[in-house]
């Protein structure tokens, strides 16, 4: 029983992990889209489109 119950244990710890992997690649792109937004504003209000 104790070993079932470390497999599940890391199991979990492993989906966590990935599962934060996988956002820290999201959270990049999401802070890329908002910094090219922000220099398209600037380039249009400026006149440079």
């Amino acid at each position: 029983m104790d070993l079932l119950r470390r497999g599940v244990f890391f199991l979990v710890l492993a989906g966590f992990g990935l599962s934060l992997a996988a956002c820290e690649h999201t959270v990049r792109g999401v802070g890329r889209d908002v910094q090219e937004t922000g220099q398209a504003v600037e380039d249009t209000v400026q006149g440079n489109p």
